[in-house]
């Protein structure tokens, strides 16, 4: 069972502290739901763990099952075992979604090692299948074109197929309607067991009727400040961020 663990992390942003000292742990088959208003360092947390150039770490540890990734490049922690999901996936016209995974599972085999392709083919389709995604799907071009549900949907495949240890999911519900919404939650239910820690950063309850959390997690400026179960989520969506805020200010009175 993997683990992730996050110490006491700071995080900058053009020489702007972001996150301030934020801790947790995730374990192998846990949900962690993080929400909080905008502009608390939800989404800056996620890339500064996968290794997004832009966001400097002053100090703190993350540790992927007791080893620190914060040397490593970002390719390097994906192939440890960190996948993130972005709120605002790219385009890459051009090239298909299939010879996209194919080249992602490649680079994390040794060198002269080489993709079984029928093998490939096998996994991928039965992926797609569990997934309830259309075997057609495999021969457009990465995102180009693609509807706001159909870039998550995309995404969730990757997900499978490179069966990561921690998935970082970055407001997948961004600009999805219901339906939408359904077939990226039951796709990630579907990858749910002891072999992937999910963070899940949202800013919206109706996410997590269908991706039912273990924790979850209220952040504000730069830190974790209330942590509970599910039931946390319905007070937060109900009463808003107010009265979080009212009772920083009273514990600080």
């Amino acid at each position: 069972m993997s683990q992730l663990e996050i110490k006491n992390l700071h995080v900058s942003i053009a020489d702007k502290e972001i996150v301030k000292g934020l801790s947790l742990t995730i374990k192998g088959g846990e949900v962690h739901a993080i929400m909080g208003p905008n502009g608390t360092g939800k989404s800056t947390l996620s890339k500064a763990i996968a290794g997004h150039p832009d966001y400097t770490i002053t100090s703190g540890e993350v540790l992927l099952d007791g080893v620190s990734i914060l040397e490593k490049e970002a390719d390097e922690r994906a192939r440890a075992g960190i996948f993130l999901a972005f709120q605002y996936p790219s385009e890459i016209p051009g090239v298909s979604i299939a010879n996209f995974l194919r080249a992602a599972l490649q680079a994390r085999l040794a060198d002269g090692e080489e993709i079984d392709a029928s093998g490939y083919y096998k996994r991928l389709y039965a992926k797609m299948d569990l997934l309830k995604i259309d075997r057609k799907f495999t021969s457009r071009a990465v995102n180009d074109g693609f509807s706001g549900g159909e870039k998550k949907r995309c995404e969730i495949l990757q997900m499978a197929m490179l069966e990561p240890k921690v998935a970082l999911m970055d407001e997948t519900d961004s600009g999805l309607d219901i339906d939408a919404l359904r077939i990226v939650a039951d796709g990630v239910n579907t990858m749910r067991g002891p072999g992937l820690g999910v963070l899940l950063i949202t800013h919206y309850q109706r996410l997590l009727d269908y991706i039912v959390p273990d924790y979850v997690h209220v952040m504000y400026d730069g830190r974790i400040v209330k942590s509970g179960d599910k039931n946390l989520a319905h007070e937060l969506e109900a009463k808003g961020y107010d009265w979080i805020k009212k009772e920083l200010a009273s514990a600080k009175a």
